[in-house]
């Protein structure tokens, strides 16, 4: 009888785990495979969502090369190059704050969430003024919409068409992204993320990064195939 108490304890011992650990998992490490493994497939059907834009937006540029350049030049090349820099900044910030989870720097998770949160809301702040510029100069695809010459504007509209759908689709995985940082911000206040287990940090920063460089692409595609119009907007001069 003592032996078989002896054994059913050893064993309680060692199932004993890490509270973050999910039990269908052998160990930490398993999970955080696993949770990674999860996050790149699931980046992989964004590639495919995102990929069908591109598609798109090459199509109809190699259909309509006169009216993309000209409606391009109504695009601010400098909100856009600023944009570009906040992302690459903010990239940066991620990765500081995934480094200080596994280094169990509380301070810096914190400091580096929250400078990454202020990068993106910059980053949609710009969107927000640049789409302003596009409504007050009659630039939103509708009934209302008018370019000049016009007789690129039917193909101009098709470029203002995908530029907000591909432009409105990232910042909507913006809004995502910061909401996903406000909980990692959340759980490094509360002292969740250590050398031992960081993985939402990890996992979380891997689909950011995915959205910066989506706009990396984004970026020369919409924005410079037309020439510089520096914090310009609705004159494209």
């Amino acid at each position: 009888m003592s032996d078989a108490v002896h054994v059913e304890h050893a064993g309680a011992v060692g199932h004993a785990h890490h509270p973050a650990l999910q039990h269908h998992f052998d160990d930490l490490e398993q999970q955080q495979r696993a949770a990674m493994l999860g996050m790149w497939v699931f980046l992989l059907t964004e590639v495919l969502f995102f990929g069908g834009l591109f598609m798109a937006y090459i199509l109809y540029r190699s259909w309509y090369p006169e009216a993309f350049h000209e409606a391009s030049r109504h695009l601010s090349v400098g909100w856009g190059f600023f944009n570009t820099l906040v992302l690459i900044a903010s990239s940066l910030t991620m990765a500081l704050a995934v480094r200080a989870g596994q280094t169990t720097n509380r301070r810096g998770q914190l400091l580096f969430l929250t400078l990454t949160i202020v990068l993106g809301a910059a980053f949609l702040g710009v969107k927000v003024i640049e789409y302003g510029d596009k409504f007050a100069h009659h630039l939103v695809p509708g009934p209302d919409f008018q370019f000049t010459p016009a007789e690129l504007a039917p193909a101009a509209e098709i470029y203002f068409s995908l530029y907000f759908a591909m432009t409105g689709l990232h910042a909507l995985h913006m809004i995502v992204g910061a909401g996903i940082m406000l909980v990692m911000l959340y759980m490094a206040w509360r002292g969740r993320f250590s050398t031992e287990w960081y993985t939402p940090l990890e996992v979380s920063g891997l689909y950011w990064h995915f959205v910066d460089i989506v706009w990396i692409f984004l970026f020369p595609l919409l924005y410079l195939i037309g020439g510089l119009s520096v914090f310009g907007g609705g004159t494209g001069h």
